[in-house]
């Protein structure tokens, strides 16, 4: 039985809460409207933001931080680019929002946890 190592539970239960906060989100703008959801929204963009933080000190580091990068930043540039584009083929479609959303606040999540781990690396490269 192999053993699990558990210093990366904290980082790994924060990115799951934050891709599931983000779907719904996402969802609850104009699939399924919640209210209190669009009532709190810039707190729960704050909320994503800081399990981005949390996600880049906690769950990265070491070998796989180059993985992580390359992932964090297409994701990063796949999402600005697929608001933009899913707005504008998509547009009379309820869905159309919804995914423009889920772009945005997955963006909320990535974009810091992206940043964290490349200043984290920059500074293992320098020694720093």
């Amino acid at each position: 039985m192999a053993i699990k190592a558990r210093e990366n539970y904290v980082g790994a239960w924060a990115f799951l809460m934050g891709v599931i906060l983000a779907v719904i989100i996402g969802l609850s703008t104009t699939l399924i409207p919640i209210p209190a959801v669009s009532k709190y929204s810039s707190a729960l963009y704050g909320i994503l933001a800081i399990l981005g933080l949390i996600v880049g000190f906690m769950n990265v580091g070491g070998r796989d931080s180059q993985t992580f990068l390359i992932a964090g930043a297409v994701l990063v540039i796949v999402s600005g680019f697929g608001m933009d584009s899913v707005s504008g083929s998509l547009i009379g479609f309820q869905i159309a929002e919804a995914i423009k959303t889920i772009f945005g606040a997955l963006l909320a999540l990535f974009v810091p946890a992206t940043i964290v781990v490349a200043l984290k690396t920059v500074f293992n490269i320098a020694n720093v």
